[in-house]
């Protein structure tokens, strides 16, 4: 058994408001600041000594010089699962149905934990680096945010990789593992369509995903828990 993982079946206990509070500062928050500071670094990084990656430019034409009909239909519904409305519907739906099946507040707010972190550290990074869009014909329209990381890309990552930790307590092995290869399949199809979409560089996805990443195990790492006692299997 993965202690991590089931970290909040493995001790139950109810922590107070103040205490959860101060472990979300402490444990989740403190460790994101020093992601951000990364983030910032490697964005200036990029937009700065890099020159903007130039490199990424054969990615993106590549891309841009082999969309069809059916696939410009296929990304444009594959990078919904990574659109803000999307992302927030499917978190508020997630946190009530783990507070209503599991009684446990403290354990019911982790995807809104890792969304919300990922959002706060998409924001604020994409507007100090202030990356400009791949030079290629957009399918879309450019969001005020610079390209800089994805933030389709660490949304979906954040969302959809916390969904697979949770299908970890399905106890149908194949109907377990189809979700669990579903849901972290969802991230990368996120970003490859926006970078399909001209919207991204390769860069501006790893990193976002990257984000995302970090957000889910700082969310699920956010609340002290007992697993000393666990049989690791």
């Amino acid at each position: 058994m993965n202690t991590f993982v089931h970290r909040y079946e493995l001790d139950t206990s109810r922590p107070t408001v103040r205490s959860a509070a101060r472990d979300a500062a402490t444990r989740a928050l403190l460790p994101a600041v020093v992601g951000w500071l990364v983030l910032i670094g490697v964005g200036f990084l990029i937009v700065g000594p890099l020159d903007d990656y130039p490199e990424g430019n054969a990615v993106e034409q590549w891309f841009a010089d082999h969309r069809t009909p059916t696939m410009n239909t296929v990304s444009e519904w594959v990078g919904h699962l990574g659109m803000t409305e999307v992302v927030i519907g499917v978190t508020a739906l997630t946190v009530a149905i783990l507070w209503w099946r599991t009684r446990q507040w403290w354990f019911a707010v982790v995807p809104a934990l890792a969304v919300s972190l990922q959002s706060l550290l998409f924001i604020t990074s994409s507007a100090l680096v202030g990356r400009e869009r791949p030079d290629v014909e957009k399918l879309d329209e450019a969001p005020p945010t610079s390209s800089f990381p994805s933030g389709h890309t660490g949304a979906s990552t954040a969302l959809w990789l916390t969904m697979a930790m949770l299908a970890q307590r399905i106890e149908n092995q194949v109907l377990r593992t189809v979700v669990t290869v579903v849901c972290t399949a969802i991230p990368f199809a996120v970003g490859i369509s926006r970078i399909y979409r001209g919207m991204h560089g390769p860069l501006d996805v790893v990193f976002g995903i990257l984000n995302g990443v970090l957000c889910l195990v700082v969310a699920w790492w956010y609340l002290r828990r007992d697993t000393s006692k666990a049989r690791v299997s």
